[in-house]
């Protein structure tokens, strides 16, 4: 399941129009004013197959990092990828490993098809476990690190990561998910791709890009990887609106720091608010973060969408928490009001 599938499977009932959306980790900007006129521009050749777009868009991102544009394949979002990659590296023999907590698409589809999922605890500093996942899963297939992980906001160093692909089983791959990457200040790991490494980069524009509707994504490997992914799934012509609507946004040089400004701001307003009530949470450093209820989360998050305010879901591993998505400066004084309507109520 996607990350909107999991939000609205969590969802108890249909929400109003009015209501606070902060449990899906999307972003409420939405598309910039580059990318919107760039779907505006491009819709009257709708009746078309368009490939070259998708071309132009693989080697602007390829020219920007650095890469061979054999490296970059564009994709309908992150998830599709993410799926192939497991189902193309993975195997009864060939397990699935991954932090607990962690976005749970890639381990979902692992068990549904026969495969040993390993979950590994985080670090005291929320961080992957790297040499943990290394001895819990000696047959691994693939290694999967959410960086910044998903739901936690928190970061694994480079150089963590670094040490997973050097020592890693022969044939498995490092799946890298930066879906949150552009909202901190951490390396990417596309280094590692450039220098040879078997190491598997996904990449998405619905996150900082506020495109999660238009569904736009990257594959970032050395070919013969990027192949083996996607035999497994094929390839189709993508949507022209996304793809336009990607390139001008990689081509805006002002959007990716306004955006993580502004995320960084309305978060640390929200940690600032917190810290005075009382209230724990995890640092993050990225557009969501888990906030500690020391009640059960699923009851918190059922009674904050009766104050029309939608929050994430929990974990099984950490239960008295919620996933909250840092919206914008009214949805987060609408969840603040709520949240503490909402805890005063369950204190008794």
């Amino acid at each position: 399941m996607t990350e909107p599938m999991l939000a609205a499977a969590a969802r108890r009932q249909p929400h109003a129009a009015d209501a606070v959306l902060i449990d899906s980790n999307e972003n409420p900007l939405g598309p910039s004013q580059a990318a919107r006129e760039a779907m505006e521009a491009i819709l009257p050749q709708g009746g078309r197959y368009s490939d070259n777009l998708t071309d132009d868009l693989a080697g602007t991102f390829a020219q920007m990092e650095g890469l061979n544009p054999d490296y970059v394949r564009v994709t309908v979002g992150s998830t599709p990828p993410l799926a192939l990659a497991v189902l193309a590296f993975t195997s009864p023999q060939r397990s699935y490993v991954a932090a607990d907590p962690v976005f749970e698409l890639g381990g979902n589809l692992a068990s549904k098809v026969g495969v040993r999922v390993v979950g590994v605890p985080l670090t005291k500093t929320y961080a992957h476990d790297v040499k943990a996942m290394l001895a819990a899963a000696p047959d691994a297939g693939v290694f999967y690190i959410c960086n910044p992980n998903n739901p936690t906001g928190t970061l694994t160093p480079h150089e963590d990561i670094e040490y997973l692909a050097a020592n890693k089983p022969k044939d498995s791959i490092v799946l890298v998910d930066e879906a949150y990457i552009h909202l901190c200040d951490a390396p990417s790991t596309l280094d590692l791709v450039k220098a040879g490494k078997d190491v598997v980069v996904l990449r998405t524009f619905s996150k900082v890009y506020g495109m999660a509707g238009l569904r736009c994504g990257l594959l970032i490997a050395r070919p013969d990887l990027s192949d083996k992914v996607l035999a497994r799934g094929g390839w189709n012509f993508m949507p022209i609106t996304a793809v336009a609507a990607a390139t001008a946004s990689l081509k805006d040089p002002q959007l990716v720091p306004e955006r993580r400004r502004i995320n960084a701001g309305v978060r640390q307003r929200t940690f600032d608010w917190l810290d005075r009530n009382g209230y724990a949470y995890i640092p993050s450093e990225s557009n969501c973060f888990m906030l500690q209820t020391k009640r059960p989360g699923k009851d918190v998050r059922d009674a904050m969408a009766k104050e029309n305010v939608l929050i994430g879901r929990t974990w099984p591993v950490m239960p008295t928490y919620v996933r909250i998505t840092v919206g914008t400066e009214d949805e987060m004084e609408r969840f603040q009001a709520a949240f503490h309507k909402v805890m005063k109520a369950s204190a008794g």
